[in-house]
């Protein structure tokens, strides 16, 4: 009886390890199929350095141009071409420090969506409105009463710094919306859609006169 006991016990223990083994995705150290890299959106400018301040030739109460970006797409380490599925970019340019009428909304000063997905980048100095090539200047501080969108750069005063997010979002899709769309709507229809994502920032305020 009582080997039969002892028997029944070892059994036991080897169950419960080899359970807790599967638990742990089985016998190959605890990891399951490596996944296949994909291609990642990346942005470069030669504006300012990523995190730097932003100088007053891109700022609201300077020249108000917008920077030149580049797009880039990586594999690894490695440069790669853009996925076939890119249809097309947009980018969402905010003041992360400002909240909007007492709300969790931060203050966007400019967005741009349907820039062609075969663009390696966008131009300084982007026009307003509606361009040749299809992209539209979207909702943003310039586009208040009937004035087009258009880029507006950063214009905190004098006081703390604020920091200044350049998103920009590699689509599969062209978006089917007006130029004078709203935020929500534009993100909305972004939703769903997103091949890739990259950031940049500037800091900016106001120097004492």
């Amino acid at each position: 009886m009582k080997t039969f006991v002892r028997g029944m016990l070892s059994a036991a223990v080897v169950l419960s390890s080899a359970t807790f083994v599967m638990a742990q995705g089985g016998g190959g150290g605890g990891k399951g199929p490596a996944r296949a890299p994909v291609p990642v959106l990346s942005v470069t400018t030669n504006a300012w350095p990523d995190g730097g301040e932003v100088p007053m030739h891109f700022a609201g109460r300077g020249d108000n141009k917008s920077p030149a970006f580049e797009f880039h797409w990586n594999l690894g380490a490695n440069p790669t071409e853009r996925p076939a599925s890119v249809q097309s970019y947009a980018v969402i340019f905010h003041d992360v420090e400002n909240s909007t009428n007492k709300t969790t909304t931060d203050t966007l000063h400019w967005s741009a969506f349907n820039i062609p997905g075969t663009a390696t980048g966008i131009p300084e100095g982007l026009a307003a409105g509606e361009l040749p090539d299809g992209t539209k200047n979207g909702p943003g501080i310039a586009m208040r009463g009937d004035n087009p969108g258009s880029y507006f750069g950063p214009g905190a005063g004098v006081g703390p710094i604020h920091h200044y997010l350049f998103e920009f979002y590699a689509l599969d899709t062209k978006l089917d919306l007006p130029a004078k769309t709203t935020r929500d709507e534009l993100l909305k229809a972004m939703d769903g859609h997103v091949v890739g994502k990259a950031a940049y920032y500037g800091r900016f305020h106001a120097q004492p006169q």
